[in-house]
C-alpha cells in the first residue's frame, strides 16, 4: 500500500492506496503534528497494513518535516513529495511554477486522468480554489477566493450580534432569523459565486465541453444544486498524489 498525505491548513488528509485507487481515508488535525498526537493517530489509522511507499503534498511547510519523520520512524521510508519539479502526468504553462500549491497540482492530475482535458477543479477548502487544465493538458492557473467557513467566521468575529453558524443546506431564500439569513447568504450566495466563475472560465477557454470536478469539505453541499459541477470527488487530491507517485516510481 502507498500511504498518502495531503497536508492542509486545517486538516491533514491521510489515505491508503493500492496501484488502482485510494481505498481508505481519514483526517488528522494539522495542528496536532506539533503536539505529537498526530503520529499516534496515524499509527492507529494504518494499523497492521503493510506500507511499501509514502507520498505527500503540503501547504504547511513547518509540518512537512514532522510528517516525514513519522514515516521514517514507523515504516523506514522516505516520503516522495509532490512539487512543480516532481510533477508528472500534467504539463505546466504558468509564470512561476514553484508558487503553485502542490495540492492544486494533485487535483489537476486526478481531474485530467479521470475526466480528460480541458477540465476545471473547484476545491472547497480553507480557501476555495479553481484550477484549470487546458485542452493541451497543461495546468494554466486558476482562481482563489475566500472559503465558505472563512466568510461566515469573519462575519461572526467582526460583528457584535452575528453568531457563528454551522453551514448546511437551506430551503428558503428568505431568512426568518439571523442564522437563517446568514445561511442563505453563505450557501445560495456561494453557489452564485461558483456558477459565475465557472461561466467566466468556460468563456475564456472557448470550451464547448468543460467538466468541473468539486472536492474539499463543502464540495457535496455546494455541488448538490449546481448542474455546472459534473461530479464531487472527496478524495481527488489524494488520488492525484497517488497517480504522480506511481508515475515517478515506474
Amino acid at each position: 500500500m502507498i500511504l498518502l498525505f495531503d497536508i492542509g491548513n486545517t486538516n491533514t488528509h491521510v489515505g491508503l492506496a493500492n496501484d488502482r485507487r485510494v481505498v481508505r481515508q481519514a483526517d488528522i488535525p494539522t495542528a496536532s503534528w506539533q503536539s505529537g498526537q498526530a503520529a499516534a493517530q496515524l499509527a492507529k489509522f494504518v494499523g497492521s497494513t503493510r506500507v511499501d511507499g509514502a507520498a505527500l503534498c503540503s501547504v504547511v511547510p513547518r509540518v512537512t518535516p514532522l510528517v516525514r519523520k513519522a514515516v521514517r520512524v514507523f515504516w523506514k521510508l522516505d516520503a516522495f513529495e509532490l512539487t512543480a519539479a516532481t510533477l508528472r502526468c500534467v504539463g505546466i504553462d504558468y509564470p512561476k511554477p514553484g508558487s503553485i500549491g502542490p495540492d492544486r497540482l494533485a487535483n489537476a492530475v486526478a481531474a485530467k486522468h479521470h475526466f480528460r482535458s480541458p477540465v476545471v477543479v473547484v476545491d472547497f477548502g480553507t480557501a476555495v480554489t479553481f484550477d484549470v487544465v487546458n485542452a493541451r493538458g497543461d495546468y494554466v492557473g486558476g482562481i482563489i477566493a475566500p472559503g465558505l467557513a472563512a466568510m461566515t467566521d469573519y462575519l461572526h468575529e467582526k460583528t457584535a450580534l452575528l453568531p457563528r453558524i454551522r453551514i448546511r443546506e437551506v430551503k428558503s431564500a428568505i431568512g426568518k432569523s439571523t442564522e437563517h439569513a446568514m445561511l442563505v447568504g453563505a450557501v445560495h450566495g456561494y453557489r452564485g459565486l461558483v456558477r459565475q466563475l465557472i461561466a467566466e472560465l468556460k468563456c475564456e477557454l472557448k470550451a464547448k465541453r468543460l467538466p468541473v470536478v468539486a472536492t474539499g469539505g463543502y464540495a457535496k453541499l455546494i455541488a448538490a444544486k449546481l448542474p455546472e459541477i459534473s461530479k464531487a470527488e472527496p478524495d481527488l487530491t489524494l488520488e492525484g498524489l497517488r497517480l504522480v507517485c506511481v508515475a515517478n516510481h515506474r
